[in-house]
């Protein structure tokens, strides 16, 4: 969501990711560079991969693309901006990766988007929680251990403006019964978090008709 009447132009968000420097473009390297240790570390066979609120799949795609085990991934990556899914769908069709990555049109926020593609080995919730408010951020994180399966990689992003939100989203991953992998704060460009956890427990169940959070403004 925004702070002011206008909505939020969600395709050219994604310009600054093309601007060498730009906070975006410093957090895209950082996740892709967890994506790329979240499929080394995959499981032999098919590696499920879910992006909420997936924009135009920066994170993923390029890394797939150029993966040894490109072919083993199955992903679908749910947005709700049909210029976004449209981006995605071309880019994915370039590089060759239709059969395994899937974009889907539609409310990332609610859990029936998801059915048949959980449990997942590697779970996206990028660009999400800074723009969700604190009781939908921590309620869709009670919810993420539903998506995964055992040994499965979350990642995450908040910017980390004051007052810094960080320190109590990582408590809530630790008390939803996820291990943290890694957090970089970038002290460097301060108002960027990027956390990767780990779910420990047994293969999620997902439920249906679940409202993770409000839809991004």
């Amino acid at each position: 969501m925004t702070t002011n009447s206008q909505p939020r132009d969600w395709l050219a968000w994604h310009d600054d990711y093309d601007r060498a420097g730009t906070p975006l473009a410093v957090r895209l390297a950082v996740v892709q560079s967890h994506v790329r240790q979240a499929l080394d570390a995959a499981p032999p066979g098919t590696i499920r991969v879910v992006s909420i609120c997936a924009g135009q799949g920066r994170d993923l795609v390029e890394v797939v693309a150029t993966h040894e085990r490109r072919d083993d991934v199955s992903a679908v990556l749910v947005e709700a901006d049909e210029r976004n899914v449209l981006s995605a769908t071309r880019r994915i069709s370039e590089l060759g990766l239709d059969r395994g990555i899937r974009p889907i049109l539609g409310d990332a926020s609610v859990t029936d988007r998801y059915v048949g593609h959980t449990p997942a080995h590697l779970v996206l919730a990028c660009g999400i929680f800074g723009n969700i408010g604190e009781d939908d951020i921590h309620n869709t994180i009670r919810h993420l251990p539903s998506f995964c399966s055992t040994g499965a990689t979350v990642l995450w992003t908040r910017h980390r403006r004051p007052p810094d939100l960080t320190p109590t989203v990582r408590r809530w991953f630790g008390d939803a019964g996820f291990e943290e992998i890694a957090f970089a704060g970038l002290t460097h460009l301060p108002y960027i978090g990027v956390g990767a956890v780990r779910w420990p427990g047994a293969n999620g169940a997902l439920p249906t008709g679940t409202r993770l959070f409000n839809s991004l403004g």
